[in-house]
């Protein structure tokens, strides 16, 4: 499968402003291995490959653990992810899933209990970004590296 077009090039003032957002949430004050974890999951859910390859290896920089990158598909049932982990998760997956999850009352009351609301809307933020570079990236069928290793 090749890749359809380069956003970067066909639309350089668009993604200068999501990268303007993205450097934003670098320095939003969340932590870098939770935002990590909800952009691998993020992806996970909507199967984007280039991004699942970019952000575990931006995890592994960031010290995340080989395991907890290969339960977070299966995080509700793994005690290695924290209660504020875990709202995130939980959070995220909502938003991500909005037409049918409608963001329930009960996930925002838990991803308020573990974060203020500015680092609720970071968050928020922070998925809805995820979301969008995944939908950029799975639309135009962005190849990661070990796709281009393998073609050539």
């Amino acid at each position: 499968m090749s890749q359809r077009l380069d956003w970067f090039r066909a639309a350089p003032q668009g993604t200068s402003a999501l990268i303007a957002v993205e450097k934003y949430l670098e320095n939003c004050g969340l932590e870098h291995k939770l935002l990590m974890l909800v952009k691998l999951r993020v992806s996970q859910m909507n199967g984007c490959a280039y991004c699942l390859h970019m952000h575990t290896a931006d995890a592994r920089k960031a010290g995340e653990s080989e395991q907890r990158i290969y339960l977070l598909n299966a995080w509700r049932e793994s005690e290695l992810y924290s209660d504020r982990e875990r709202a995130a998760l939980v959070w995220a997956e909502a938003l991500t899933q909005i037409a049918e999850s409608h963001a329930p009352d009960e996930v925002f009351r838990l991803a308020r209990s573990q974060f203020s609301e500015r680092e609720l809307t970071d968050l928020s933020i922070a998925i809805a970004m995820i979301n969008l570079w995944n939908r950029l990236a799975v639309g135009v069928r962005a190849e990661h590296p070990n796709d281009r290793a393998a073609a050539a």
